[in-house]
């Protein structure tokens, strides 16, 4: 572990004086989110039969993605996206082309896609340091709200945006994706039987083999913010709230590896571990449990660029009920941990043929080793799709019903994945105090 705090360029003083005060501002944020009175827009009262008019903000990999998923649920949903928003303007321009939209529904500025009263609902899938300030925007537009994983980039963050949607009557639908897995919603409920016992410790892991390197994408030539014609990139915009830097094209294409945007694979991939998980540990429809104190090691073991997140993490998270969570990540062997619920009674193992219970020796006697069959409907389906969970989120828009994937069940993960980021920067264990919500030394 020395080795590590040695080779991390975090691991300054400088950094330890940034660690200390996001530590100590979370309270003050919190404060302030109780009692601000946000001043929120006017939204339309969307009737059973009328469309639901999308902007997209962020229409790089991932957002493009959603732009094409949501073709294939325009029908039968009755939604349609109208109008979208990239600093690129080749990416901005060929999402135009691709919904059809006329040349003033492509917007520079997302201020003004969220002052668009034609847009009802939008989806935000930009770097992460852009999540929280847009969301924030974007529910005081009056708009709901479905927005990528991670939640937020920062711990104060996420109690801020928690706290903005709590006042307000919007609805923020997080991009995990398993959450609308009925695999862990069948398990939720086996769990909340009690049929397992105390929960004792659960283990899961999102590991991949990237010979390339994880997330060096493709970088097009000549594109910046000296190109003219579509080849343009407004830098400045592009790093809004981030610390300002010269453009280098390693920074807006792969961001992912580079701290002042991403934390790699705690940000990109451990989202869709844990928020699903929370569901499995019989958190749907309730806030989830905080944490109580964090853990995270690891490092850059082969790809040795300028990366600066770890290509190989492990986290520990224990809570106050008693309860450990193991995860482990790497972009480098895709050989993870299987997803396993341990309870003291009985184990819950996952697989295509559903949720196994395998009861422990002594208590064989009082619980039968079965195999549950998966509960479905509308708004959850077996497998992690981006197609179901964009419906489910529609389908809220309309019914005004809390998403798979609530503000509620994400902000305690994104807290526990911050802390998380501490612990591997400072080389220590993090931990949370629920009551005054904050980290403390």
């Amino acid at each position: 572990m020395s080795d590590h705090v040695e080779k991390n360029p975090q691991s300054t003083d400088s950094s330890r004086r940034e660690f200390l005060k996001v530590a100590g501002t979370v309270a003050v944020g919190v404060a302030a989110a109780k009692s601000a009175k946000y001043s929120l827009a006017a939204s339309r009262v969307i009737g059973a039969n009328d469309r639901i008019n999308i902007g997209h903000i962020g229409i790089g990999g991932q957002g493009n993605a959603h732009l094409q998923t949501l073709k294939g649920s325009r029908t039968d949903l009755n939604h349609m996206s109208v109008a979208v928003c990239d600093v690129y303007t080749r990416r901005r321009e060929g999402a135009r082309n691709s919904i059809g939209a006329p040349a003033e529904k492509a917007y520079l500025n997302y201020e003004d896609l969220l002052a668009d009263k034609d847009v009802d609902a939008v989806w935000i899938a930009t770097p992460e340091h852009w999540h929280h300030k847009m969301a924030v925007d974007a529910i005081k537009a009056g708009k709901d709200v479905y927005l990528e994983k991670p939640m937020t980039r920062h711990l104060d963050e996420a109690i801020d945006l928690m706290k903005v949607v709590k006042a307000s009557d919007r609805i923020l639908q997080v991009g995990s994706q398993g959450c609308s897995d009925s695999t862990w919603h069948t398990a939720g409920e086996i769990v909340k039987t009690g049929k397992i016992g105390h929960l004792i410790w659960t283990q899961a892991s999102y590991c991949r083999n990237n010979p390339g390197g994880e997330w060096n994408y493709s970088i097009d030539a000549g594109a910046g913010p000296d190109a003219s014609g579509d080849g343009h990139i407004d830098w400045n915009r592009w790093l809004g709230p981030a610390p300002k830097k010269a453009f280098n094209p390693e920074f807006f294409f792969r961001w992912r590896k580079y701290w002042d945007y991403s934390t790699g694979i705690l940000s990109d991939l451990f989202p869709h571990r844990l928020n699903p998980m929370m569901i499995a540990l019989g958190y749907a429809g309730k806030t989830a449990e905080w944490p109580l104190r964090v853990a995270c090691t690891g490092g850059n073991y082969v790809h040795k660029d300028d990366r600066e997140v770890a290509d190989t993490t492990m986290m520990v998270v224990d809570y106050p009920s008693g309860h450990t969570i193991v995860v482990a990540g790497s972009t480098e062997n895709e050989q993870g941990l299987a997803d396993q619920i341990r309870g003291q009674k009985a184990t819950l193992f996952f697989s295509s043929r559903g949720v196994e219970i395998r009861p422990e020796q002594p208590f064989a006697d009082q619980v039968d080793a079965q195999t549950a069959e998966l509960i479905t409907d509308d708004d959850i389906k077996p497998g992690e799709s981006i197609d179901q969970h964009e419906r489910n989120f529609l389908r809220c828009v309309r019914s005004r019903k809390q998403p798979n994937c609530p503000v509620d069940l994400a902000a305690p993960v994104m807290v526990t994945l911050c802390m998380a980021e501490m612990a591997y920067k400072q080389n220590k264990q993090v931990r949370w105090d629920a009551d005054k919500m904050k980290v403390v030394m």
